[in-house]
């Protein structure tokens, strides 16, 4: 239990406003976006500057609370899921300011509670672009994007979020300000903490203020919905394109129940009795060059069998596809009380044999599961429909999940292409790495966080 005496210290920090401790305040934030069991906080901490964040964490260390830190909350793997014993979460919603945008140097310096799309709209603003995209762009943080190093729709060719990170400000578990990185784009002072922040789930220091890089945009894009007869024509399709040289902007495939689902909630006007579609954009800065990778690209689809290829016309067009495959998730969510969504990710080359495998699984355990993704980068998310309530058939997803995990493994792939690990898939660490680097892993945690109270247990466990 928190003191009294501690409680009041909190208040007189932060203000009794920006320190919740109702049971009603404190269960909103016992969960995140993961198919998890929530746990209550003790207490839910809201610092607004620097200062005040940097005593919070210091307050917790010296008196043994774990702590968590959270954004929007929108992260699949129970990264923001507080600790069972005392656990305190930190918000970064009250420390949501962009403080430089830089257009000589091409660079942004952002606080951790920032959202993405905001950020990303007040870059365009100034001519210039930052392409990480995220699925929960509109609600998520950039502090969080960078914690589970999110990805999104332009990640095949633009890369995700470790590519634009340039340094990471961060308080440690003492509470003492840690610099790393810099504004230019060339810095090899001292080891590379920036990049050990990036992914690290909260595990390693609490960030203060993020460095990144931003990009020209691109003057010319051409975006198409190309319609398959047959799934494994679409992801066939997916590795020609690539095989050819041409690298899109995006690259994504909807299956037929997703493509279904998506429809009826979207309008969007969508071949319902496709098996697949890709929804695939090109850009690049001179218009005729994009022109011709388009027509490439629209070739390549229909040699591969596909049975319609559809140009959009004009911004609105194109606007209209990509609203239809951000709306994927949200409209499958609908069709049952859970929603296991997973991003299994493998090389290009063996996106046929994953799509494959996971309609023979879903047949096997007797699942409705609708796959879509970014099929481009290998990054798919086969998502499960289900009632968890439903102890039977959520016993059936369980086993679904770890067959699709081990078929992506077997086929040279990864746990996890954005979602990150936390404590929803730490359980398979140790079948893509070894014991050993979860014990490296465990050491350097330990050194830099003697106390073991930054956000304990994910990732690494232990």
């Amino acid at each position: 239990m928190i003191s009294t005496s501690l409680l009041t210290e909190f208040k007189t920090l932060l203000g009794k406003d920006n320190v919740l401790d109702s049971e009603s305040d404190r269960h909103s934030y016992s969960y995140d976006a993961a198919v998890l069991d929530a746990v209550i906080p003790e207490l839910v901490l809201r610092p607004t500057n620097s200062e005040q964040l940097g005593r919070t964490v210091a307050l917790c260390n010296e008196n043994k609370l774990p702590m968590t830190v959270r954004g929007a909350g929108t992260n699949l793997s129970g990264g923001t899921i507080p600790t069972k014993e005392h656990g305190v979460v930190i918000l970064t919603n009250g420390l949501n300011k962009i403080l430089e945008i830089n257009e000589q140097d091409l660079y942004a310096v952002v606080q951790p509670g920032a959202v993405t799309a905001k950020f990303a709209a007040e870059v365009a603003k100034r001519g210039l672009f930052y392409p990480p995209d995220p699925g929960s762009q509109a609600v998520s943080t950039l502090g969080g994007n960078v914690a589970e190093n999110a990805g999104g729709l332009r990640g095949l060719k633009y890369g995700v979020t470790k590519d634009y990170v340039m340094g990471v400000n961060f308080w440690n578990a003492e509470g003492e300000y840690i610099k790393s990185g810099g504004k230019t784009v060339k810095c090899v002072t001292g080891l590379n903490i920036a990049q050990l922040m990036v992914g690290s789930e909260g595990t390693l220091g609490v960030f203060d203020e993020i460095i990144l890089k931003l990009v020209p945009p691109p003057v010319a894009s051409k975006a198409m919905l190309a319609e398959f007869d047959d799934i494994a024509k679409a992801s066939e399709t997916v590795a020609a394109i690539i095989a050819n040289k041409i690298v899109p902007c995006t690259l994504e495939l909807l299956d037929n129940a997703t493509i279904n689902y998506v429809e009826d909630f979207t309008k969007a006007g969508l071949p319902r009795d496709a098996a697949a579609i890709l929804l695939i954009e090109v850009d690049g800065g001179h218009i005729a060059l994009v022109e011709d990778d388009a027509e490439k690209v629209l070739d390549i689809c229909k040699k591969h069998g596909a049975k319609r290829v559809q140009m959009a016309k004009d911004a609105a067009e194109k606007n209209k596809l990509w609203e239809a495959r951000r709306n994927a998730l949200p409209a499958l969510a609908r069709a049952r009380p859970t929603t296991v969504l997973e991003d299994a990710t493998v090389p290009r080359s063996q996106i046929p044999a994953m799509i494959t495998a996971i309609n023979n699984i879903g047949a096997k355990y007797k699942l409705q599961i609708g796959t879509f993704g970014h099929a481009g980068d290998g990054n798919l998310h086969p998502t499960i429909l289900t009632d968890r309530r439903d102890k039977e058939e959520f016993h059936r997803v369980e086993q679904a999940v770890d067959e699709i995990f081990d078929v992506a493994l077997s086929l040279g792939g990864t746990l996890s292409g954005e979602h990150g690990i936390g404590t929803a898939k730490s359980k398979w660490l140790e079948k893509e790495t070894s014991k050993a680097t979860i014990i490296y892993s465990r050491r350097l945690k330990k050194a830099v966080d003697p106390n073991y109270l930054l956000n304990p247990g994910k990732i690494i466990g232990g």
